[in-house]
C-alpha cells in the first residue's frame, strides 16, 4: 500500500526493455551526438507540433533551475506560488543557478490567478533597488494535485508577457495533467504562452529522464552551455534518450498517466465514502489529499500503508482541516494496482 510518492515506483517494462537494448547496443558517440538522440528530438517536434529545442537531464531540479536561469538575469525575480516546488523543495537551486530572488505568491489550492497576478504586477516596485520580475513559474499538475486548464495558462502567460516576464512550466506531472484535461501537449504549453518547459518522465514511468523543452530558439546556445557548466550534460546521453523514446512511443506515456489518474479516482471515491476520513478536495491528477485524525493515520501506517503528512500552510482558512484533524497526501503511480487501492480502503473501513 505505497502511496508516498510516484517517485517510489520503478519503471515500465517498455522503458526498461528500451534501456536494456540501448545499453547492449555497443559503443556509440557520447554527449548526445548519436542517432537515438536525434530521433528523439524529431519525436519531440511531433508531440509538441512544432520544432523545439530539447535538453535532456537526469533530475527535475536541474530541469527547473536551468530553465529559469536561461530566462532570468541575476537581478531578476522568479514569481511562483508559495507552495510551488521551486519555492520550497529545490534547496535554493534556482537561486544557485540563476542568482535570482524567488518571490512566493498566494493562491487557493496551489494555483495562481491571472487577475491577482495582474494587480500585483501593476503595483510592483521597479528599479535597481528592488530587482526586476523576470520569470513566472507554474506547476502542472501542482502541489495540491490540481491542474491548470489551457485557458488558465493562457491568461497567466498573457499577463506575464504583458509585464515582460517569461513563463516557465514545471511539468514533473505534466503527463497526468494532460491525461486529465484531454488536451494536447501543445495546447497547454507553447500555444498557451509557455516559453520553457520542464518535462518530467521520471515520475511517469522512467528511471532518470527529464527534459528542458525550450520554445524560444534564441535560448538554444545559452541552455546548452548552462547545462554543461551546471554538470548536467550526461555522457551516455543515448540511455536517457532511449527511455524517453519508449515512454513517448505509441502514447505509452499517456496510458501510464491515465492509469495513475484512474487509481487516484478509485482511492478518492473510497476515502469519500469512509466514516473516519474525508477528501480535502477532489483530485484532478494522481494526488489525493485526505483529512483524518492522527490516530487514524497512525493505524493505517501500522497496517502497512505509506503516505505523507502534508503542510496546511498554503491553504485558505476555510480549506484547512478542523480541530484535531490532519492533512495527508496519497499519490498513485503507473504501477499502482486496484488491489493495492482496495487493500488500503479495506484497512480504512476496519477503523
Amino acid at each position: 500500500m505505497i502511496f508516498a510518492s510516484d517517485n517510489w515506483a520503478g519503471a515500465s517494462r517498455e522503458v526498461l526493455a528500451a534501456l536494456t537494448a540501448a545499453g547492449a547496443a555497443g559503443p556509440l558517440p557520447a554527449y548526445g551526438d548519436d542517432d537515438a538522440t536525434r530521433r528523439l528530438e524529431a519525436r519531440f517536434a511531433e508531440v509538441f507540433e512544432r520544432e523545439v529545442d530539447v535538453f535532456l537531464v537526469a533530475t527535475g531540479t536541474a530541469a527547473n533551475a536551468l530553465s529559469v536561469a536561461a530566462f532570468a538575469p541575476p537581478w531578476g525575480q522568479l514569481l511562483i506560488h508559495e507552495e510551488g516546488h521551486l519555492a520550497v523543495d529545490e534547496c535554493g537551486a534556482p537561486e544557485f543557478f540563476a542568482g535570482t530572488r524567488t518571490v512566493a505568491l498566494p493562491g487557493r489550492f496551489g494555483k495562481l490567478d491571472a487577475a491577482d497576478l495582474a494587480r500585483r504586477l501593476a503595483d510592483w516596485p521597479i528599479g535597481v533597488h528592488h530587482g526586476k520580475p523576470a520569470v513566472l513559474s507554474i506547476t502542472q499538475a501542482n502541489e495540491c494535485g490540481r491542474v491548470y486548464t489551457p485557458a488558465e495558462v493562457t491568461a497567466l502567460a498573457g499577463t506575464a508577457h504583458a509585464h515582460g516576464l517569461a513563463v516557465h512550466m514545471d511539468g514533473s506531472r505534466l503527463a497526468n495533467a494532460v491525461a486529465r484535461l484531454g488536451c494536447s501537449l501543445a495546447e497547454v504549453t507553447w500555444k498557451a504562452g509557455v516559453d520553457v518547459l520542464s518535462f518530467g518522465a521520471t515520475k511517469g514511468g522512467c528511471l532518470m529522464a527529464e527534459a528542458i523543452v525550450s520554445f524560444d530558439p534564441s535560448k538554444r546556445e545559452e541552455l546548452a552551455f548552462r547545462r554543461k557548466r551546471g554538470g548536467h550534460l550526461i555522457s551516455k546521453h543515448r540511455l536517457v534518450a532511449a527511455q524517453f523514446d519508449a515512454w513517448l512511443d505509441d502514447g505509452h506515456w499517456l496510458d501510464l498517466a491515465r492509469h495513475a489518474n484512474a487509481m487516484a479516482d478509485r482511492l478518492a471515491r473510497g476515502i469519500a465514502a469512509s466514516r473516519v476520513a474525508r477528501l480535502a478536495w477532489e483530485p484532478e491528477a494522481n494526488e489525493v489529499f485526505a483529512v483524518m485524525r492522527p490516530a487514524t493515520a497512525d493505524r493505517l501506517t501500522a497496517a502497512g500503508a505509506r503516505f505523507y503528512d502534508w503542510s496546511t500552510a498554503g491553504l485558505a482558512p476555510e480549506d484547512r482541516p478542523g480541530e484535531g484533524e490532519t492533512l495527508h497526501r496519497l499519490v498513485t503511480s503507473f504501477a499502482t494496482t486496484p488491489d493495492e487501492v482496495d487493500a488500503f480502503l479495506a484497512a480504512l473501513a476496519e477503523l
